[in-house]
């Protein structure tokens, strides 16, 4: 079989890769060639994206897998909400705002009194309610900088926007557009009532094109630029969580997944939406992806908050990589202390050990010392949330669950495996970790045809990528642990 070389930008909130996927012979052999921060600036009060240094590391990329042979296309996956917004002449009107800006704060109020019983914004969109919701981001434009959305002709998100600088073409991607809770989930189309309903203007709206779609080809002057052959662009799964539930190496029908990462992404997948009362009182999300198959899941904060830790402890001159805290963790005796990860506390970035500090202090419960006590609190902590995210999937699906897939950087912690495993009751089936990168990749080759379909592709991955199992053990009673969490949290509530 031909070998063939294809491109995966695969973009985070706090850096992003370009990885190189070689298929030869049904395997898909991944090369990470690039990688780039991606710092948020902000500038007098305002929290912004630097979408100009990301579209020039971006062709730094092209420039490093240059020298591995011809590239055949390439695809671009983001974060969701995120946007850009033109002018008609097709130029970017501001750098685009990141969606941990305060500017959305409030909005979700001012949102349910303008739309009121009229429109159900969950039964429509099948979209779970988050304050950085790209609609909530519009709807604070629409109210504080009117002049910026009159002089504004086209939004495009995030990883639109920059193939919209690859290629000129205009666009928005299915999987990326369902982010902004503005989709139809029953007709796959801008929701006319809502925008109508909330004073946002429809023109600024392309045309939804499904995922695996031509995007275009890269622009001649970016291609002389480079010294590069043309390359096709493709729509590829652009939100980077659809493109990771694509890489689940899952054998069976009905599965629970985790793309563990900064966020987890924690669902199942499901032929059609679930816009249930009880769904919508449980905060879930039907995302939908390639074949337009829907991701009935929840959005947890996931290693975000180690993240964070791990930078105030750098910043205090702490040697602390990942692996030593691991080790420092899986040595530690639980200091019978959990947080709600999603609580409001822990969503801004800062000195993140003295925010666990004040949340147990309030919660009336022991303060981690170490390291190790503060990563076991975060990851048993996780492990919970998992838990009562099945639970509401189970309630509402009716469904049982045999199997968790994990995947994502977060799928490397054997630690943070093994607790999902042992408090979840539920086998899990860890890794690729490189599931988003892979995902992207998959998408390419079904575009050209090499790989039939997500069947084969899935195959493809559980017979060629680092797989590891971990079974449920009972070190210690779980449940009842799980009901002092349960206590907590809706005491804390």
């Amino acid at each position: 079989m031909e070998k063939r070389n294809v491109l995966a930008f695969d973009l985070g909130a706090s850096s992003g890769r370009a990885v190189l996927g070689v298929y030869e012979n049904k395997s898909i052999k991944l090369k990470e060639v690039y990688r780039f921060l991606n710092n948020p600036v902000n500038m007098r009060g305002v929290l912004y994206w630097d979408i100009l240094r990301l579209f020039h590391e971006i062709k730094r990329g092209i420039l490093a897998a240059k020298s591995e042979g011809v590239i055949t296309s390439l695809g671009v996956d983001t974060w969701g909400l995120d946007f850009g917004l033109l002018d008609s002449e097709g130029r970017l009107l501001e750098n685009p705002v990141h969606y941990r800006d305060s500017r959305t704060k409030g909005m979700k109020k001012v949102c349910d009194e303008v739309l009121g019983s009229s429109i159900s914004l969950f039964e429509t969109t099948g979209i779970q309610f988050l304050e950085s919701n790209t609609i909530y981001q519009l709807l604070s434009i629409a109210r504080d900088r009117p002049a910026l959305l009159e002089n504004s002709e086209t939004l495009l998100l995030m990883p639109n926007l920059i193939n919209y600088m690859l290629t000129d073409q205009i666009y928005a991607e299915y999987s990326i557009a369902m982010t902004t809770q503005l989709v139809d989930t029953h007709t796959g189309t801008w929701s006319k009532a809502i925008l109508d309903k909330l004073g946002i203007p429809e023109k600024l709206f392309p045309q939804i094109i499904s995922s695996g779609s031509m995007a275009g080809k890269l622009r001649p002057d970016i291609q002389k630029e480079l010294e590069i052959s043309d390359m096709d662009v493709i729509a590829v799964d652009s939100h980077d969580s659809q493109s990771a539930v694509l890489a689940i190496p899952a054998r069976e029908k009905d599965f629970i997944f985790i793309s563990c990462g900064t966020w987890s992404f924690l669902g199942t997948e499901l032929d059609s939406p679930v816009v249930s009362h009880k769904a919508e009182e449980f905060n879930m999300t039907n995302e939908r992806g390639y074949q337009k198959k829907v991701s009935f899941a929840t959005n947890i904060t996931g290693t975000w908050v180690l993240q964070e830790c791990r930078r105030q402890w750098k910043q205090e001159g702490k040697t602390c990589e990942y692996a030593q805290l691991e080790e420092s963790a899986m040595n530690s005796i639980t200091c019978g202390c959990y947080i709600d990860t999603d609580d409001e506390s822990f969503q801004k970035a800062g000195n993140m050990p003295e925010q666990i500090s004040q949340y147990c202090l309030r919660t009336s419960q022991p303060i981690p010392k170490t390291e190790g006590e503060f990563v076991r609190c975060i990851y048993e902590s996780l492990a919970m949330k998992y838990r009562v995210a099945i639970e509401h999937i189970m309630e509402c699906t009716g469904i049982h669950y045999p199997c968790i897939y994990m995947v994502g950087g977060g799928s490397k912690s054997s630690l943070l495996c093994q607790l999902t495993a042992d408090i979840c009751k539920t086998k899990v089936v860890a890794g690729p970790s490189e599931a988003t990168a892979i995902g992207n990749i998959m998408v390419q080759l079904i575009a050209s045809g090499d790989v039939k379909d997500v069947q084969e592709g899935r195959t493809i991955i559980r017979n060629t990528q680092d797989i590891k199992e971990f079974q449920p053990c009972n070190s210690k009673d779980w449940d009842a642990e799980y009901k002092i969490f349960i206590t907590m949290i809706n005491r804390d509530h």
